[in-house]
Formats: C-alpha cells, sequence, structure tokens
C-alpha cells in the first residue's frame, strides 16, 4: 500500500531524484555540469518503464535546468509525473534566497511556469531560514494550497529542534533529509517525531553519495567524475578504517543474496520502520538496477536488523 500524506496526496516507496539534471545539486559553482539534457531525458525515460512516477527537483538545481528539463520531458512524451520541487537556494550567485513569503510566491509560480504544470504535488523548504518565522514560511505554504498551485507541503534539511518548531507553527506533511547506512542520526531525533506526529519521512542520499555502491575502496584512485572528486566536503568523513570494514561486511551480505550493494543498502530502508520513501538520484539508466533489487528483496525484520548491525 502506498503512504499517504496528512493532506491525503500518497507517496510511492521510491522516487526519482533530479539533481544532478544540468549542474550538481544546487551549487552554482556545478551550473552546466552533471547530465546532460538528452541524459536526463534517457534517465527518465528509464525510470518512467520501471514504474517511478514521481520526480523530486528544485528550482535551484542545475540554475533552473532540472526543473526546465522534466518540464520538457513532460510535453515531449505526454507523461505527467507527479512533481516534488524545493526553495530556499539562490538561483545563483547574485539571487536572494530564503523562505519570505514575497519570494516563495514568486519563486513557486518561476517553477510552475518552468515545469509547465499548474500544480506541484509536493512544495519542500529545502533548509531552514533563521531570518524568516516559520510560522509565516508555513502560512505562505498554506496559502499556495488554497490557491491550487501546490497539493501538499514539507520540510528538508530540518533537523529535531527545528522540526519542533515547525510543527507548533504549523502542520507540514512530509520531512525529507539525508539518511543511509552510513548517516543514522535521525534515528534518535527527527525519525520518532515524525512517527509520533504522523508526519511523511523521505530519505535523500540513501547511497551516501556513492560510498554504499562499493566504488570507493581503501588505497584505491578515486574514480572520475565521481562526487568525491567534485564535492567531497560531505563525504569525507566516510574515509576511515571502521566503514572500510563494515563495507566489506555489506559487499559479503550482498553477495550471499545474489544482490548489489547498493541493492541491499536500498531494501534496509525501505524495509526501515520509520522510513516512508526513498529519492534515489542514478547518474545512468544501469543505476536503477539496484532499484529493482530493492523492491523485489523485501527484507524481513530480522533481516534488516542484521544489515544494520553492520555498521554500528
Amino acid at each position: 500500500m502506498i503512504p499517504a500524506l496528512s493532506s491525503g496526496v500518497q507517496i510511492p516507496p521510491v522516487v526519482l531524484g533530479c539533481g544532478n539534471f544540468g549542474g550538481i545539486g544546487s551549487a552554482p559553482a556545478f551550473f552546466g555540469k552533471g547530465e546532460t539534457k538528452e541524459q536526463a531525458f534517457a534517465l527518465m525515460d528509464s525510470a518512467w518503464e520501471l514504474g517511478l512516477d514521481w520526480f523530486d527537483t528544485a528550482d535551484a538545481y542545475g540554475g533552473g535546468r532540472s526543473e526546465a528539463w522534466i518540464g520538457e520531458w513532460i510535453a515531449a512524451t505526454g507523461n505527467r509525473p507527479r512533481i516534488t520541487t524545493k526553495t530556499f537556494n539562490p538561483m545563483d550567485d547574485g539571487a536572494d534566497s530564503g523562505l519570505a513569503p514575497e519570494r516563495i510566491r514568486r519563486q513557486v509560480d518561476s517553477s510552475l511556469g518552468r515545469l509547465g504544470i499548474d500544480a506541484v504535488d509536493l512544495y519542500l523548504a529545502h533548509e531552514p531560514d533563521f531570518t524568516t518565522p516559520i510560522g509565516e514560511t508555513l502560512g505562505a505554504f498554506e496559502e499556495l494550497v488554497t490557491a491550487g498551485k501546490i497539493n501538499a507541503y514539507g520540510l528538508s534539511n530540518f533537523g529535531a529542534e527545528d522540526l519542533w518548531h515547525a510543527l507548533a507553527a504549523g502542520s507540514p506533511g512530509l520531512v525529507q533529509n539525508s539518511f543511509s547506512l552510513l548517516h543514522r542520526w535521525d534515528e534518535t531525533g527527527v525519525i520518532p517525531i515524525c512517527e509520533a506526529r504522523g508526519v511523511a519521512y523521505q530519505v535523500f542520499g540513501p547511497l551516501a553519495g556513492g560510498w554504499l555502491t562499493g566504488k570507493y575502496r581503501q588505497g584505491a584512485p578515486l574514480p572520475e567524475g565521481s562526487r568525491m572528486t567534485m564535492r567531497p566536503e560531505p563525504y569525507e568523513r566516510f574515509d576511515t578504517e571502521p566503514v572500510y570494514r563494515s563495507l566489506d561486511a555489506l559487499e559479503s551480505a550482498a553477495t550471499a543474496r545474489g544482490v548489489s550493494m547498493a541493492g541491499l543498502a536500498l531494501a534496509w530502508l525501505l524495509s526501515h520502520p520509520g522510513v516512508t520513501s526513498i529519492v534515489v538520484g542514478p547518474r545512468t539508466a544501469q543505476h536503477l538496477e539496484p532499484v529493482r533489487e530493492a523492491l523485489a528483496a523485501g527484507l524481513s525484520p530480522q533481516e534488516h536488523e542484521e544489515v544494520g548491525s553492520l555498521f554500528t
């Protein structure tokens, strides 16, 4: 059964992440890099064929290229995926940022224009804005729901304290945070809050920037074009002896099950009782194979516990 947000919007277990379309996330230094339009179209074609019919983007991904290319793909194919987009980050080095109501109203209109759709299925605050009261931000989101421009809203990159403040001020339906076998901080903070308050919890970064795929080997050269060569800062903390031992154990467990390391890591997330949905960001159509493996794996609670114990 597909879980529903508090607004009634149904969200699937796996969502296609489009953060590398025309850039690497929201970083202006990488606008124009990442996947080309042709590569992005090929990925969307393959994801659609697999049954992934919800795409995740942001207004600043690729400086607007991600949203624009999704819109062009929709127009070219006639397919209508459900869409998550987000706002907070500047569109370029000189633009404004944040979650002030007037900026939200402006940005959602620009997103709808690039996407070529009438309403966004899920609209997220991309990170907290400590210069704008959260109540004003959530109030603006409620106005957009009433206006029919968005169907549901939520938060991304919010810690436990920030989430409590948001819940005291409004009713966000979903939290989207980084979470994986290598990044489990939310298990003792955000996830229990979401479970207690009926908020959906969605994962981004499920493979920890590629670390859970086996592409990084101790003492081996970094793969060309990998995140560790382009934007290593979030992942440098994984370059330790204990992490490599855990990765070796994950590889052995995956081999025993006849799946890839990535497939088992995704299956662990899909079997996590606190996880509603995951966002995957494949760079090629071949990278969708672990998604197939994960959807077919169906880890039992005991198997989930066994895999999780490899990283504790």
